[in-house]
């Protein structure tokens, strides 16, 4: 355990606490990055809609990230799971799996989220080289294709095959045997010559991760070079449930307009307070944002 008080530990290396380390590291705060190594976009071979970084890998991301903000000493990086929280008084205390310990004033949770996909066979297989789950990040690759989008949920399945639908107008949505349209929709999708299957799908056909047919319980087979996933997501970490956070609706961490969580000292950036839409350059941002916030907080403590 070190004996020195931390100003800030960010639990997670993603895009939002990447940037949220390189701010707080410019503001000369002293701050511990905890990074398990297993980011949520790892299956993604490009990263799209960032502005100077369009097609670049998460692996490349993550090191130039790291290289920037290995330039400031005051933020160390530790590469080790985070096992748990505790509030104590004014301060937190971090436990780690390698039985590392910290205390820090303030606590960021940049941990993001887990897809849950639709309950189809083999899925993962093709998730990330074939089935996507944001168009504005994959779309422009799969243009004008024969796409499939695969959802169960009726709060997302209109509206991706809508979405879908700019970039190819080859679409045929697949509800995996739910009952998830209204009948407006389903005439709503018809009249684009959007095509809605309602049946269960047995399996996905393909080599190499790449989507090539979708069999269904009949027997029948439909061809598709590929498409997009609208599923739910889950939080990677319960820290945020026991440290007493509140939830927002969308089942993110609720926070104010800068990040700061319903406990004081604990604030929440990326995927861990916004659930959609999840982007890099969105999660990205959202750390800086947070970050400056954090170092306001202390700033104004100190004096």
């Amino acid at each position: 355990m070190t004996d020195k008080l931390l100003d800030c530990a960010i639990i997670g290396g993603g895009p939002a606490g990447l940037n949220a380390a390189l701010v707080l590291g410019r503001a000369r705060r002293d701050v511990a990055l905890f990074d398990e190594g297993k980011p949520r976009n790892a299956v993604t071979r490009h990263s799209h809609g960032f502005i100077t970084r369009d097609g670049i890998t998460p692996g490349e991301f993550r090191a130039i990230a790291h290289a920037d903000i290995a330039q400031y000493d005051s933020v160390q990086v530790h590469r080790v799971r985070v096992t748990a929280i505790r509030a104590e008084g004014s301060t937190f205390r971090v436990e780690t799996a390698s039985g590392e310990v910290v205390q820090t004033r303030k606590v960021l949770l940049a941990t993001g989220l887990k897809d849950v996909l639709p309950a189809v066979d083999g899925i993962r297989d093709y998730y990330g080289k074939s089935l996507f789950s944001c168009p504005y990040c994959d779309g422009w690759e799969l243009r004008d294709r024969a796409l499939v989008v695969i959802s169960e949920t009726d709060s997302a399945a209109f509206h991706m095959a809508k979405t879908v639908y700019r970039w190819s107008q080859d679409l045929v949505l697949c509800t995996n045997g739910a009952s998830v349209l209204t009948a407006e929709e389903k005439e709503r999708l018809t009249a684009k010559g959007i095509v809605v299957d309602e049946r269960k799908i047995v399996s996905l056909v393909g080599e190499d991760g790449f989507l090539e047919k979708i069999v269904f319980e009949d027997g029948e087979q439909l061809e598709r070079n590929g498409g997009f996933v609208a599923g739910t997501w889950e939080h990677a970490s319960t820290f945020g449930h026991s440290l007493g956070c509140e939830a927002n609706e969308a089942g993110g961490l609720r926070t104010d307009d800068v990040g700061r969580t319903t406990v004081q000292g604990v604030y929440a950036a990326g995927d861990a307070s916004v659930i959609a839409p999840a982007q890099l350059v969105i999660a990205a941002a959202d750390g800086s944002r947070t970050a400056i916030a954090i170092n306001s907080d202390l700033t104004h403590e100190d004096f």
